[in-house]
């Protein structure tokens, strides 16, 4: 996975039940290859998903230099703490509609936002945010 050319999959993609996993893998393969550009791996997305699962990054770097997507996802239900169905869905949920928790955060979020498309203030989480600069369809959000 070159991501100096490509973006990685979508936060929203599930692999094993999880959310952001696949986009994780890619983040990690590129990492290991040395064609993650701009992205960073393990970044505090990934790591939000890593504390959930239990599982250090060095753990899914190894796992991932070794098999493909698919084994992937059966070391990753294996290893990682069990969670009930409703636990992850939960947990899903909560990753994808995530925003700013901070000022500073709340700032920058904006100014990014703003940067890609200053019209798209119904934009509020980070998933949409990074589906929106990657240039995935984000549909309009009621704004409340």
């Amino acid at each position: 996975m070159d991501l100096r050319k490509n973006y990685p999959r979508s936060p929203r993609e599930k692999l094993a039940g999880y959310v952001h996993l696949p986009r994780m893998i890619d983040k990690c393969r590129a990492s290991l290859a040395g064609t993650e550009g701009d992205y960073i791996y393990p970044c505090p997305m990934d790591q939000r998903l890593l504390d959930f699962a239990g599982i250090t990054a060095k753990q899914l770097s190894k796992t991932v230099s070794e098999k493909d997507d698919a084994a992937v996802a059966e070391w990753f239900k294996k290893t990682a703490k069990h969670h009930s169905a409703a636990e992850v869905e939960q947990w899903n949920e909560k990753f994808l509609t995530r925003g700013p928790d901070t000022d500073e955060k709340k700032d920058y979020f904006k100014q990014q936002r703003d940067a890609i498309d200053s019209t798209r203030t119904d934009i509020t989480s980070w998933a949409d945010l990074l589906d929106l600069d990657e240039k995935r369809s984000v549909p309009k959000r009621t704004t409340t």
